[in-house]
């Protein structure tokens, strides 16, 4: 078994020698406007895949298909002779699912954007169901301070009243004089 560094680097070289080749040497008309993205070789280094993408409708899929899995033999043999090892992997073209995958991401995309509008839409008329600034600020606390002082100064006071009558009736029951 290898080590997967040498996997990376032989899957790059095949992907660089497999866009080269259908660039130089392959004339087939079926082949459309083909983009290689990436390229995979297993652990062992025997089986590569190499992924791509075509521009253009299914149809022109479907023949770019055809025409890679002809070439398919001239693409390995330019791999063993530009790389150089001794067992040249076998290749596999296989299509490239991210450009479906991009679109259905930004068709979803799409969708949270539209809700996001809708929701914003609907907080434009909206109005707070509380007030409108539900913490209390430093002056609502300091009205507050002023009210409990006050208070309790009151609370105070007639406490202080109240000790006062009490005071001056014991004396006038000690005393003997009427209040």
């Amino acid at each position: 078994m290898t080590n997967d560094v040498r996997a990376r680097k032989l899957a790059d070289r095949i992907r660089v020698i497999a866009a080269e080749t259908l660039e130089r040497r392959v004339k087939d008309p079926r082949l459309g406007f083909v983009t290689i993205t990436d390229a995979r070789v297993t652990g062992d280094l025997r089986d590569a895949t190499v992924f791509y993408t075509v521009l253009g409708d299914e149809e022109a899929r479907a023949a770019s298909a055809a025409a890679l899995e002809k070439v398919r033999g001239l693409v390995r043999s330019e791999v063993g002779r530009q790389t150089g090892i001794k067992f040249t992997p076998t290749i596999a073209f296989v299509a490239d699912a991210i450009p479906d995958v991009a679109r259905h991401i930004e068709d979803l995309l799409a969708e949270a954007h539209a809700a996001d509008e809708a929701v914003a839409a609907a907080a434009r008329g909206a109005s707070y169901a509380g007030d409108p600034d539900p913490y209390r600020s430093s002056e609502d606390l300091e009205e507050d301070l002023e009210e409990d002082l006050e208070e309790a100064v009151e609370e105070d006071l007639e406490g202080e009243l109240r000790e006062g009558e009490r005071a001056e009736g014991r004396t006038a029951d000690v005393s003997g004089e009427p209040s």
